[in-house]
């Protein structure tokens, strides 16, 4: 007789829409711990720009990939996988219910549909589109991912060197887009029983949190923050200085721009980007969008469809 599958809790959605605090709120009342899907909360040091979760948060529930990586490793889609179902395992081994919780979409994306194995490096290829990014430019490489892999491009970043020049590499090896290698993969959490949970804020309400998020950043410290990071020997290119709060903390360091530049142009940016979130996440399948403020319907969903 077949045993019952395990349960795993998923809670997504943009930037400030509340998923920390809704995700210690559940994982409390249904004996579970968290485990952190956001790219930049994995690194070491870095927390008022990635607004890691509190103190007394930390308290409340037991948190996974948390601090795991120094600022100049590079941590991507892969590693996440790799570390979330170590974790989950952990949690199922307690007897706990486990929670992933974050808005990096593509780490997501990789639990739950896997990732494609290969194929590996080539250094020379590599090399070869790191000097045209330098020579020509980023764009360059980008203008060209869009003519071999349109749907790749759409879901990352403008500026995203790292996964710009894999997608490309991936091409020139096995002439088959990325998307398609994503397309041909097998779930590692298929064996789960899987509750998708998407949080949701009216447009208006959002972007209040996003605006009051941002000013928090900066009252609680975000310049100091990245001064000590400088001055500890972290460099300017690391790769968690690409969070959003961080790109015009540097700027404005350096005097290129005002505080209230610095302030007011993050929140534009952060806004962006709970945009593109919404945009990914929705073309996501089996998620069920709740109030992120409801946290009777959130309790009542997870009671009535767990395995």
């Amino acid at each position: 007789m077949d045993s019952k599958p395990g349960n795993l809790v998923i809670i997504l959605g943009p930037t400030g829409v509340g998923k920390s605090a809704a995700g210690v709120h559940l994982a409390q009342e249904f004996n579970g711990e968290i485990i952190n899907c956001d790219s930049m909360q994995v690194y070491k040091g870095f927390d008022v720009g990635t607004d890691k979760p509190t103190s007394a948060m930390l308290r409340r529930v037991p948190h996974h990939l948390l601090d795991i990586v120094d600022s100049a490793s590079q941590f991507n889609a892969a590693d996440f996988v790799r570390e979330a179902l170590a974790a989950i395992r952990l949690i199922e081994s307690r007897g706990k219910l486990p929670f992933i919780i974050g808005g990096t979409g593509l780490y997501l994306k990789a639990l739950l549909e896997g990732l494609f194995p290969g194929p590996g490096r080539d250094a020379g290829l590599r090399e070869r589109l790191e000097r045209e990014a330098r020579e020509e430019g980023l764009d360059s490489l980008r203008r060209r991912l869009e003519e071999v892999d349109p749907p790749y491009a759409r879901i990352i970043g403008q500026r995203d060197k790292m996964r710009i020049i894999r997608a490309l590499e991936v091409y020139s090896l096995t002439q088959k887009p990325m998307s398609l290698h994503f397309r041909s993969t097998k779930s590692p959490v298929s064996d789960f029983h899987l509750l998708k949970i998407g949080l949701q804020l009216e447009r208006m309400e959002l972007y209040g949190r996003i605006k009051e998020r941002v000013e928090r950043m900066f009252r609680n410290g975000i310049i100091k923050e990245v001064e000590a990071l400088l001055g500890h020997g972290v460099e300017e290119d690391a790769p968690p200085f690409r969070a959003l709060g961080y790109k015009y903390v540097l700027q404005c360091l350096k005097a290129r721009i005002t505080l209230e530049e610095a302030i007011s142009l993050t929140i534009r940016d952060t806004r962006h980007y709970a945009k593109r979130q919404i945009t990914w996440f929705k073309k996501m399948p089996g998620i069920n969008w709740l109030s992120a403020d409801d946290y009777g319907l959130l309790s009542s969903f997870i009671e009535t469809n767990l395995a």
